[in-house]
């Protein structure tokens, strides 16, 4: 399925493994549908760092982050808008906004394109590259100001959080805890490793394949979630935001995406011939 050039890409991500993984479990397991399902609601649980564990607890982070977890935060029903390029000219806005919640990733824009991707923001996760670079304008930036905001990084497999806070990827904690103190109104919070990990699990577990040693991307983690699974309008421009064509975007690199598409695929259409 992959070109020659993902191929080779794919090989060097596979041989470099510098998130330190070291994976003992199965692979390749043959879960129904509703099984794959059921694995992937009790996996999908966000965990966040809530301040009670080293070194955060010493920091005294436990007075920092939002009271409410955002684990609590109740939908009926939530969008997932992908930033892929087949969201543009789709006219899914209208759709987007009838959900409870809407989520949306990095620096994705709204305006000027409300009639594909709606108006609304209940949720944006973000990489650390965004909180730390100044390009992004993090501090200054309207993307940013609405909703509550979901930070990752790529911690280690072993989620030894002494370790990640000394070596991040990038330095996602002095922004967030200067965030937190200029606007405390706005939930911030920080994606656990250990959930993000749980859910690379969850793929190796049930891919045959070696997959990439890296997170899984944003999107896996999605309820109601457009372009994840290309559709129809499936196209290799990345974002439909800006003219960048690359199949990576769609297929994968540094994310094991592929992987996470052909299992979420695989689940829909075992359920489909279970039911």
């Amino acid at each position: 399925m992959l070109s020659p050039r993902l191929q080779k890409v794919l090989k060097v991500q596979l041989s470099s493994n510098r998130h330190q993984v070291v994976y003992r479990g199965p692979r390749g397991g043959r879960r129904s549908g509703v099984q794959l399902y059921c694995e992937l609601k009790r996996r999908t649980r966000i965990q966040t760092v809530d301040g009670t564990e080293e070194p955060f607890s010493s920091l005294g982070w436990a007075r920092l982050v939002p009271p409410l977890p955002l684990q609590e935060s109740q939908y009926q029903s939530c969008a997932v808008v992908m930033s892929a390029g087949a969201v543009l000219n789709s006219s899914l806005g209208w759709e987007i906004d009838s959900h409870d919640a809407v989520l949306r990733f990095n620096a994705a824009p709204i305006k000027g394109f409300e009639r594909d991707v709606g108006t609304k923001t209940t949720i944006r996760i973000i990489n650390s590259q965004i909180v730390a670079r100044p390009k992004h304008q993090f501090n200054s930036s309207s993307l940013y100001r609405d909703g509550t905001l979901l930070v990752w990084d790529p911690a280690p497999y072993s989620s030894d959080l002494t370790q990640w806070f000394e070596k991040p990827d990038f330095d996602l904690f002095s922004p967030y805890v200067q965030q937190r103190r200029l606007r405390p109104e706005q939930p911030f919070y920080i994606l656990h490793p250990e959930f993000i990990w749980s859910l690379w699990d969850l793929i190796q577990d049930n891919t045959e394949d070696q997959i990439q040693p890296n997170p899984p991307s944003s999107g896996f983690t999605g309820q109601r979630v457009y372009e994840f699974i290309p559709s129809v309008r499936r196209t290799d421009l990345c974002h439909y935001y800006e003219r960048y064509h690359d199949d990576a975007c769609t297929l994968g690199a540094y994310h094991p995406l592929l992987y996470e598409k052909l299992l979420i695929q695989s689940g829909s259409t075992r359920a489909t011939k279970t039911s």
